[in-house]
């Protein structure tokens, strides 16, 4: 993760956006299009033929591991009682 380029929050929200529209993908022209531009030239997103943003496979692995994983390991920490406050 550490030798990845910094995605910016904003982006991270972008592409988690453009995961949850799955094949359906996101059209250009939201508020949002700068940071798929920018992920697009990272090889996150790219853009079909009718102009619609899609999550690449480096994309969807990107997702899971930096904006997924740490939801996942949040939610079991408070689950086994390892939460703040203990």
């Amino acid at each position: 993760m550490w030798s990845e380029p910094y995605l910016e929050t904003c982006c991270r929200s972008a592409l988690h956006r453009l995961i949850l529209c799955g094949a359906a993908g996101r059209p250009e022209g939201l508020k949002d299009q700068p940071c798929l531009e920018r992920m697009a030239g990272m090889g996150l997103v790219a853009r079909d033929a009718a102009g619609r943003y899609r999550a690449t496979a480096a994309g969807v692995a990107r997702h899971d591991s930096e904006i997924m994983a740490p939801a996942i390991t949040a939610r079991a920490t408070t689950a086994s009682g390892g939460g703040a406050g203990r």
